[in-house]
């Protein structure tokens, strides 16, 4: 029996009443939240194994637009349905192989060519959660548009080809995460010492659990905030430097 990789407990969460509104965007449909204020920067936030409607990825939209950027989260699973708690653990090696983190580059470039051409972008970074930290890295390896990324806890795959990041990225993991071991993310280190040519940072915060970095505030356990915090400040921090 494998350990179940990415899914958390999502417990009783909230409701959580959204402040951005949803569009289409050729075939995908798509969360998007913007500032009070006009701004040539931007953000994709690729959701989890939970799905772009999933209220802890639009929490992080809306709180990526208060910093302001026009923030995004496209439906990478196109219309597909998305893992939910009740499902069956067997039978998500086989949901995994219909949503591969590693093939979102078509969807990313259509919502890079809407940011740029129907909002005005000239700067767009991207993070993603989970299932959406793995297409992070992916992505970050492959499109030089995206200006900085930064990767929560998404399943470090060990490749020769891992490593060599276009851009600014910055690895979020927690200390406690059964999916991914400390021995990976020193590995990574070491690999990205050797052949990254881009600013990068890994950092892993005491004691949390995959996931930690999107529960909502009234979601947190007392002894998780101040890491929760510190790694959004963290995330928004990475991309104030470099978006």
């Amino acid at each position: 029996q494998m350990a179940d990789p990415f899914l958390y407990n999502t417990g009783e969460r909230s409701h959580y009443g959204c402040l951005g509104h949803e569009v289409q965007i050729e075939y995908l449909k798509a969360y998007v939240c913007r500032p009070s204020f006009s701004t040539d920067k931007a953000v994709i936030v690729v959701h989890d194994v939970f799905g772009w409607q999933f209220p802890d990825i639009r929490y992080i939209v809306d709180l990526m637009a208060g910093h302001g950027y026009i923030t995004i989260c496209p439906d990478f699973f196109k219309g597909t349905k998305p893992w939910t708690s009740t499902d069956h653990w067997a039978d998500f090696p086989d949901w995994m192989k219909n949503h591969d983190p590693m093939k979102v580059d078509k969807e990313a470039d259509v919502v890079l060519k809407y940011l740029k051409e129907q909002c005005g972008a000239k700067k767009i970074g991207i993070v993603g959660f989970s299932w959406g930290g793995m297409a992070v890295h992916h992505l970050m390896l492959k499109n030089p548009q995206l200006t900085a990324g930064v990767s929560l806890y998404g399943i470090v795959r060990d490749s020769e080809e891992r490593y060599s990041l276009l851009n600014p990225t910055f690895f979020i993991f927690g200390e406690k995460d059964h999916t991914i071991s400390l021995d990976q993310i020193f590995l990574l280190e070491d690999k990205l010492k050797q052949y990254c040519k881009v600013p990068y940072k890994i950092k892993v915060y005491p004691g949390q659990v995959h996931g930690f970095a999107q529960l909502k505030p009234e979601d947190m356990k007392p002894d998780d905030k101040p890491y929760i915090e510190e790694a959004r400040r963290d995330m928004i921090d990475w991309i104030k430097m470099f978006v």
